[in-house]
């Protein structure tokens, strides 16, 4: 039985996957898949966040071994997860079998402007002022989502997980400062499939296509879908990944 592991963004947490690891399970019968939070997030989200991203990928494996999960593992990996699943490749190289990194970019590939989209500025603005959970979580929806079809669940499930475990203003600056100072090889450290978003809002499409350019790696991109791609269409994401590694099952 292989291994999936699932990492989030910033200051997101394992829930936030919402239904799909039951989509990915589904298209690929039989796996494992374990949902990890970064320390700041999520079951930990009293701890500090570390200021560096190898200290997040040191925490994963730490997790991997209290479950008695031996590598190699396929990890996939949103956003500033897909950071966190590169170095740990990098730095590990044959634990991660494969990763899928899904809306993410590299310091060291594309410039500021395309990591976070002026025009998504205002937003993360509204955001840091709106003093209410159900206001935060509204904002987040319209800046990262196209396309999911049941907006008020997925707006009462993420408010009721900001109220539960808030994520401190402090961690989500570490975390920011972490993405900002990684950078990534200049090849791929595992086999890669890279999962873009053609109607990303916050991340420009472009660095997605920048890291498979550099990488020489496999590239989907979905046309329509916003940044969180796996709740705009997480089939689209589990087909994808089930076509890239030839699953026949």
């Amino acid at each position: 039985m292989s291994t999936w592991i699932l990492l989030r963004g910033l200051t997101r947490e394992a829930r936030h996957w919402g239904t799909f690891p039951e989509q990915l399970q589904a298209a690929l019968p039989g796996i494992r898949v374990v949902a990890l939070d970064l320390p700041g997030n999520g079951r930990y989200a009293a701890q500090d966040s570390p200021w560096n991203l190898g200290a997040l990928a040191a925490h994963c494996r730490a997790e991997m071994a209290k479950l008695d999960l031996p590598p190699p593992y396929h990890l996939v990996a949103l956003s500033m997860g897909g950071m966190v699943a590169a170095l740990w490749a990098q730095e590990h190289p044959g634990e991660p079998a494969a990763c899928v990194l899904v809306n993410t970019s590299f310091g060291s590939f594309s410039p500021p402007h395309y990591r976070l989209r002026p025009r998504a500025w205002p937003v993360l603005l509204g955001i840091l002022l709106d003093r209410t959970d159900s206001g935060r979580e509204r904002r987040m929806f319209d800046l990262t989502s196209n396309l999911a079809p049941d907006r008020a669940p997925v707006l009462a499930a993420w408010t009721a997980i900001r109220q539960s475990r808030p994520v401190r203003a402090a961690n989500a600056f570490r975390q920011l400062v972490a993405a900002a100072r990684y950078r990534a090889p200049a090849t791929a450290p595992a086999p890669t499939l890279v999962l873009a978003s053609g109607g990303d809002r916050l991340v420009d499409t472009r660095c997605s296509l920048e890291i498979a350019r550099r990488w020489g790696c496999a590239l989907a991109v979905h046309p329509e879908a916003g940044h969180d791609l796996p709740l705009d269409d997480g089939v689209w994401v589990a087909q994808a990944i089930r076509g890239w590694l030839g699953w026949t099952r």
